[in-house]
């Protein structure tokens, strides 16, 4: 059916302007139902219809301009000089001061400005203007604020298929700059399409390195030297050691020859405080531990074997895997070795076996990190297996005098803190981070938390002083393992690398990197105490060894008796499977 509605006007009418009006609504066709019609229908029971009551938005996408940081340099020149006057000539300079101090001009303008330097020098001595008022309440301030940390920035590897971030280095120079290792330490790993180049980031423009360090091989550690801050030294996963300049590129200036260089990865390389600033050392899972001069690569000038029965033999050398060295003793060093066991050497002794001073059999499995206390050097803390234990020097062949509970998963790198003698930090293989303070809290960290490259943190703290625990635990966001650690010089920026390659940069809390009043005091005595404490149990396990080898000795005949006893249930144990072999 077709509805035609004809409108029809004068021709007179045509093109005037219409006039429009409000009029009620009209019906001009009523088509009423017809029944007959839905025989050839079928029902749609139930009827579903949607309805949309939220308001109709528009995406719209937005690119901000990056903006181009440039660095640029100033060259000052001194100036006052007349132009007959050359300032570098040291002769000429003394004369002019002669001529200018004889002048009448000269003495008189001295005599004016003395009264008013005195004047001003009386005053600053009267009222001391950097006086602080409020010390007291700034601290009992920060004694409340719970611990945290946030993520600032987030390095990433630019190379494809990512690799791992095996070693941090700040750069000495208020850390304006980080170098980050790169290297795959998976077994046999030998991708081709791995790349094998370093970076040297600069914190003011992280999105692309600073300088691209191109070694020969992978660089598994990599170290500033604080006497020259343009020398980097890297220790290679072929065992080479190579020194860069980075004032000349990213290539290497110099690299030890394969033949005389480590067999095995270099996982600890270290400047010297020598006169020169050119001397290293270097330690790798081969057993050795080698001293360098970047004046002459050609070959070590000095070599240790890691042979703890001390007979120098490379066939009973430890794997080192963890090399550590504090400027504050020059002469001594600790590794850290494939089989649990920590080394304390000192390179002063005449003989090699003579420098291996002590051995602590500290883990279950590799020693991944061990670093002396900036404050107390002769204290130390190393991870491995699922625990971190505190030693110190003073005790010989004894256990830990402080430890971390056992976790779930592995730990794999540890570092003090700079600024704070009883915080340090130990990363985890299931990447989370943990933040201990064993001043206050011995048991649990005082603050957990994973790393996430993207987003912040959410922290998990643990109860301490005046500390109110949250009711969720801090949530699983990611599992990549954490590598290596290394915290700034004012302890408030530090660094996690992970098994990807990004590197965070995290800020710490003020409470976690300011030290308050008789905080080393009352760290000290900890120390002391717990000494004390292990030196206690140590003497009463000795003496209850020789009551036990005493009585031993006074019943020999139940001695054997024991050993028959075991001889007959080990045979009787055998008999019982094979009778029941011979029973299948």
């Amino acid at each position: 059916m077709e509805i035609k509605y004809e409108y029809s006007r004068k021709r007179s009418e045509f093109g005037r302007p219409c006039s429009f009006s409000d009029l009620l609504a009209e019906v001009t066709v009523d088509i009423r139902p017809d029944p007959t019609l839905a025989d050839d229908f079928i029902p749609q029971d139930p009827v579903d219809f949607g309805v949309q009551e939220g308001p109709m938005l528009a995406v719209h996408e937005v690119n901000t301009e990056r903006a181009e940081v440039s660095i640029q340099g100033v060259n000052h020149v001194e100036g006052g000089w007349p132009k007959h006057v050359d300032p570098k000539n040291p002769e000429l300079t003394t004369r002019y001061r002669e001529e200018v101090e004889r002048e009448e001009v000269y003495t008189k303008t001295v005599q004016r400005l003395g009264f008013v330097v005195e004047h001003f020098i009386r005053q600053n001595n009267t009222i001391d203007i950097y006086e602080e008022y409020f010390e007291e309440e700034e601290e009992e301030e920060e004694e409340e604020e719970h611990p945290s940390a946030k993520t600032i920035n987030v390095i990433r590897d630019p190379n494809t298929p990512r690799r791992m971030a095996t070693h941090l280095s700040w750069h000495p120079d208020g850390n304006r700059a980080v170098a980050v290792a790169y290297c795959s330490l998976d077994f046999q790993d030998s991708r081709k399409e791995l790349n094998a180049d370093s970076y040297v980031w600069d914190l003011e423009k992280p999105y692309a390195p600073e300088l691209t360090l191109k070694p020969s091989s992978p660089v598994v550690t990599l170290e500033y030297n604080s006497k020259d801050w343009h020398h980097v030294l890297g220790g290679c996963y072929n065992g080479q050691i190579v020194y860069w300049d980075t004032r000349k590129g990213g290539l290497p200036m110099e690299m030890t020859p394969v033949e005389f260089s480590h067999r095995d990865p270099v996982y600890g390389a270290y400047w010297l405080p020598s006169r020169t600033g050119t001397e290293c050392f270097s330690g790798s899972t081969d057993g050795q531990v080698l001293w360098w001069d970047i004046r002459k690569m050609s070959q070590p000038s000095e070599r240790l074997v890691l042979d703890i029965t001390r007979q120098d033999q490379l066939k009973n050398a430890l794997g080192a895997i963890s090399l550590d060295f504090a400027p504050i003793l020059p002469t001594k060093f600790l590794v850290g070795t494939e089989q649990g066991i920590i080394i304390s050497c000192n390179r002063d002794s005449k003989t090699p076996p003579e420098k291996i001073a002590n051995i602590f059999r500290s883990h279950i499995g590799a020693v991944y990190r061990v670093t002396r206390n900036p404050f107390f050097p002769k204290v130390f803390v190393s991870v491995g297996d699922w625990t971190a234990q505190i030693w110190t020097e003073e005790l010989m062949d004894s256990s830990s005098i402080m430890e971390t509970k056992y976790h779930s998963s592995y730990l794999l790198d540890v570092c003090w803190s700079p600024v704070k003698p009883a915080v340090f930090f130990t990363a985890r293989s299931d990447g989370v981070l943990d933040i201990w303070d064993f001043l206050f809290h011995q048991k649990e960290p005082s603050l957990s938390l994973k790393v996430r490259p993207q987003h912040l943190w959410e922290p998990r703290i643990t109860p301490g002083p005046s500390v109110t625990p949250p009711p969720v635990p801090c949530p699983q966001v990611s599992n990549d393992p954490l590598l290596s650690l290394c915290s700034q010089d004012n302890g408030r920026i530090l660094g996690c690398g992970t098994k990807q390659g990004n590197v965070s940069l995290l800020e710490i809390s003020p409470g976690l990197c300011t030290i308050r009043k008789n905080e080393k005091t009352l760290t000290s005595t900890m120390f002391e105490r717990e000494a004390r404490r292990e030196k206690v149990l140590q003497d009463k396990y000795r003496e209850r060894l020789l009551r036990e080898q005493e009585r031993l000795r006074a019943q020999p005949e139940e001695q054997e008796d024991a050993l028959e006893t075991f001889k007959q249930a080990q045979a009787d144990f055998l008999s019982s499977i094979k009778a029941e072999k011979r029973r299948k």
